[in-house]
């Protein structure tokens, strides 16, 4: 069967659905356990423990996802179509989880679970059909990891216009109304923003991708597939190294705003006076991290190139471990060391994703070849699975920690709470970094072996057409 390239339009195209993910992704990551306790009102340990119970539901949801993804018939694909029903309702249940109701604390709490849930159900709708469709534009290893590499280049994009914009739109909106900043409208003025160019991005990656690949077999039962999944190894192992992965990186992102506003204990980098606009340390931090990010991704193709992919994710893994614990030393007062360890520890964060994306197609490949039955949206429903996993461990403990260290909102923080706060960026998120290694340790396909996969899946497409 002939590998057909795919056009630089296409891979934009592509991209272009992980900008319109990652933009709330990283306002969920970000911000949103920050807006929680400081603008929406409610107390840290009720937010983690939210994240664990909403997270743990809307995990097992993907694979749902997945499945029915799979089985969808239309003239657009089996993945295309979810991008074209589901952009709408993302734009919609994302403004209104930053919306902050005028009810008292109880019911505050029930409207954050609601409306989390919600998002993170419609974020799932979207998002795993949009992972799969990499399984299905092209057959190539190197074309997927070309796609892999488009994806979170545009991704971090996306992430880097949020960390660049959020605040200094949120400062801008709140300050419409005159007389004191209403922050509650900044927020949900800022989503609103956010989601219109979600939608529009969303629009590019339905209109200019195309699903390629058809399975060996087309007819599966669903018993089947999840038998297939339940034996294929490197499918476990990739779901554990993504959750170790997320875990590491949602722990230090949930954290970080809190580390310049209450360990830093300083927030201003320098004032824009023509826009009345502050540019704060957390957001040049933010940017920072997202540019090295990219940077990350762009090395990831070369260097796992020469090393291969389990090689690369290893490497950067074990790099990311030795700087995440030596950020924990790092002086307060000293905020260039700070920002230079945030663009290592993000370099490596940006090289290890592509390829993991890269090898969940490839997981895709070696079931096909193991058992001539295909199931992308299934496999890939561990991308998603791995995000909501890593990050309900994260984004609870991070509450649960801030609880556990004594952390009081909109207050001076004790040298308890302070010292908390400095391992949630350091110690703590290290643990991620060395499971994701030890995973990546136990990966069994490397490059020889997925060579001769794609070589005998190829042969039987090409029967089959």
């Amino acid at each position: 069967m002939t590998i057909e390239k795919l056009s630089l339009k296409e891979k934009i195209g592509y991209g272009f659905g992980d900008a319109a993910s990652s933009m709330f992704w990283k306002l969920f990551s970000m911000y949103l356990m920050f807006f929680y306790t400081d603008i929406f009102g409610i107390s840290a340990v009720v937010v983690g423990t939210m994240f664990l119970v909403t997270r743990i539901w809307d995990a097992a949801f993907d694979p749902f996802v997945g499945i029915m993804a799979d089985r969808t018939e239309t003239r657009w694909g089996k993945f295309r179509p979810y991008l074209l029903w589901m952009m709408i309702p993302f734009g919609i249940v994302g403004v209104i989880t930053f919306t902050t109701p005028e009810l008292g604390t109880t019911g505050k709490i029930i409207y954050a679970y609601i409306t989390y849930s919600l998002m993170m159900m419609v974020y799932s709708m979207i998002n795993v059909p949009y992972a799969s469709l990499l399984g299905v534009m092209s057959a190539d290893g190197k074309e997927r990891t070309s796609l892999a590499t488009f994806r979170f280049i545009f991704a971090f994009g996306g992430s880097l216009l949020v960390l660049a914009a959020a605040e200094p739109l949120v400062d801008i909106f709140s300050k419409m109304g005159g007389g004191i900043p209403n922050l509650q409208m900044g927020w949900q003025f800022a989503a609103a923003v956010f989601a219109i160019v979600a939608i529009l991005f969303f629009w590019f990656t339905f209109s200019w991708t195309r699903e390629r690949i058809k399975p060996v077999t087309e007819k599966t039962s669903l018993r089947h597939d999840l038998k297939d999944l339940w034996v294929n190894r490197p499918w476990f192992i990739l779901l554990g190294a993504g959750i170790s992965l997320i875990f590491w990186n949602s722990i230090r992102d949930g954290a970080a705003i809190y580390y310049f506003k209450y360990y830093v204990q300083t927030q201003d980098a320098f004032q824009i006076n023509s826009f009345n606009l502050t540019i704060t340390l957390s957001s040049m931090y933010f940017v920072l991290g997202q540019a090295a990010n990219i940077v990350g991704v762009v090395l990831a193709k070369p260097i796992s190139d020469r090393i291969g992919k389990k090689g690369t994710f290893f490497t950067a893994m074990l790099l990311a471990a030795v700087f995440s614990f030596l950020f924990y030393f790092i002086d307060r007062s000293n905020v260039t060391l700070i920002f230079v360890a945030q663009f290592f520890i993000s370099l490596c964060a940006g090289i290890t994703f592509p390829l993991l994306w890269s090898m969940y197609a490839d997981a895709a490949d070696y079931s096909e070849w193991k058992t001539q039955r295909r199931a992308t949206g299934l496999i890939f429903s561990a991308s998603s699975m791995s995000q909501k996993f890593g990050w309900t461990i994260g984004g609870a403990l991070a509450g649960w920690l801030l609880g556990y260290y004594g952390f009081k909102a909109n207050v001076v923080q004790t040298e308890s709470a302070q010292n908390g706060i400095r391992m949630m960026l350091s110690f703590f998120p290290a643990i991620g970094t060395i499971l994701a290694a030890a995973f990546m340790f136990i990966y069994p396909l490397n490059e020889k072996m997925m060579v001769k996969i794609s070589a005998e899946l190829s042969t039987w497409r090409g029967k089959k057409d």
